[in-house]
């Protein structure tokens, strides 16, 4: 068994598990302080500046500043730079706005520019929204959800496997068929499903959290059945049996004996997971079953981004989000793996990995 320390010390002594660490946490970091990083809202639209291309941002007499454009061609989107022209970046400016974090009201944010003028970093899409700022708000979604899913899914799992490993025989069959016959529902076709019947009566933040629940249901049943292999090879170690000769109870036992032995697994189950439900989501709200407008989420940006003009004329700013769920995905196998190499007892006798 690993404590918590030294697998995360593990980790960050491997270079590619210090970078994944690293950006893992300033992807949830940015997503954290979304109200102060974004510079606009998610719904804010400029219907003069559709599909504008990324604002060039410069150092000019000691302070940033950004490049002013004007459209040259409105059926194909066409902007210049208007040469000696820019306006220079404000550093945590105050504005009046409605946002709150944690029901504090945020009056100021980490860079914006005069009112009359707009910043793009990554462009605007096809109705004049700033497609950094809703990567930003989208990320509050697209990675949270990971975690909760995983989570929820893990702790039936974990007390279902475990009461079916520990005790055997018939509770251990009947347990074991549930989770097949949740294993063979077509998970997709019952959102689907779901999302037709209910779609009208909750909001868009609601019904995904309702999709997200439903998920995790569906999906502890594949935990269960690792921690309950797990549970089967433990129950007759040394330290069981003395817990139940001093008369412990089986609750007691599955929570305090079997859970700091099942951790280490826990945590690389709970790593290789978030991925799928990461792009659970974005196919989901890419099939519009998701995330509704006006939220935002990596998925639901991507969706917007098959309009075929968005090809014809190159507004590859339109993509990042797939970019963005690309490098999360990546970052997460990556760590998963070292988790995994780190946990295995091979790996901790010999050094390396199972070849």
């Amino acid at each position: 068994m690993l404590d918590l320390a030294s697998i995360f010390r593990g980790v960050i002594r491997q270079k590619r598990g210090f970078i994944a660490i690293f950006f893992l946490s300033l992807f949830y970091f940015i997503g954290i302080l979304a109200p102060w990083i974004a510079p606009y809202e998610v719904t804010d639209q400029d219907l003069k500046r559709t599909y504008h291309p990324p604002t060039r941002v410069f150092w000019k007499d000691w302070s940033l500043h950004v490049q002013r454009y004007q459209l040259v061609d409105r059926a194909s989107a066409s902007y210049e730079p208007k040469r000696g022209d820019s306006v220079p970046i404000r550093w945590f400016e105050r504005k009046a706005s409605g946002r709150k974090f944690l029901g504090i009201p945020v009056e100021r944010r980490l860079f914006s520019v005069p009112s009359e003028e707009r910043i793009f970093l990554l462009g605007s899409d096809s109705v004049g929204r700033d497609v950094f700022s809703r990567l930003v708000y989208g990320s509050r979604v697209s990675l949270w959800i990971g975690v909760l899913g995983v989570t929820l899914s893990m702790i039936p799992g974990y007390w279902i496997g475990s009461f079916a490993g520990y005790w055997g025989g018939r509770v251990d069959h009947f347990l074991m068929r549930v989770c097949e016959m949740l294993m063979v529902i077509p998970g997709l076709y019952l959102l689907l499903a779901l999302r037709s019947a209910l779609g009208s009566r909750f909001p868009s933040d609601q019904m995904f959290l309702l999709i997200v629940c439903l998920m995790s249901l569906i999906g502890w049943s594949s935990y269960a059945r690792v921690f309950r292999g797990l549970a089967l090879s433990m129950r007759e170690r040394a330290f069981v049996w003395a817990a139940k000769g001093l008369g412990q109870s089986t609750w007691k036992i599955i929570k305090i004996h079997f859970f700091p032995n099942m951790l280490s697994y826990a945590i690389v189950a709970g790593t290789m997971g978030i991925p799928g439900f990461i792009l659970g989501e974005a196919a989901l709200s890419f099939l519009g079953v998701g995330i509704q407008e006006p939220q935002a989420s990596w998925g639901l940006m991507l969706s917007q981004a098959q309009d075929m003009k968005v090809f014809m004329l190159n507004f590859w700013w339109l993509l990042t989000p797939g970019l963005a769920i690309f490098i999360v995905v990546i970052l997460f196998n990556i760590l998963g793996d070292l988790l995994r190499d780190l946990v295995d007892p091979q790996f901790r006798m010999t050094g390396r990995p199972n070849s």
